[in-house]
């Protein structure tokens, strides 16, 4: 079992790592590795400018998985969770859910009431989707066929606040 882990924002030295966990990551697809690598390199180069937060959760003295979030544009208090995912080898352990707790909070600082997570229905999601559920996150939408064909787009919901 890993030490408790440390969250904490992400630096540049921590983009070969979180790279890795992507690129490891058999439910994403190579097209989805480059715009998550966007969307860090967008961070690292101007966090207050791009947008985006990204948290990595430290287990051992390695970086274990890691978080990305933003505001939803347009919106009050309404947040979307973009990209979270876990090295394989530390699955099981809590470092999901220590990040997803951390945004949350994070959230909530921010006076956030909603949080939104958009994921597939593929096969090999149903963990992903058995995750958020756990979580509090209910699926509020279903988007038939909307990645490709028998690929429907869930949208999850958390309320923060009453």
């Amino acid at each position: 079992m890993a030490k408790r882990s440390h969250i904490r924002p992400m630096s540049l030295e921590d983009k070969a790592a979180v790279m890795r966990i992507l690129e490891a990551t058999p439910e994403f697809t190579p097209g989805e590795v480059i715009v998550a690598e966007e969307l860090i390199d967008s961070y690292l180069s101007d966090p207050a400018e791009s947008g985006y937060f990204i948290l990595v959760a430290e287990v051992n003295s390695e970086v274990g998985g890691y978080i990305c979030w933003g505001l939803t544009p347009l919106t009050e208090g309404t947040w979307d969770i973009y990209w979270i995912a876990t090295a394989r080898e530390k699955q099981g352990q809590g470092i999901g859910s220590a990040l997803l707790l951390s945004v949350e909070a994070r959230i909530k600082e921010s006076r956030g009431r909603l949080v939104f997570i958009e994921t597939s229905s593929k096969p090999g999601y149903e963990k992903t989707e058995r995750f958020y559920r756990s979580h509090g996150y209910e699926v509020i939408c279903r988007i038939p066929d909307f990645y490709a064909p028998s690929d429907d787009k869930l949208i999850l919901q958390k309320r923060l606040t009453p």
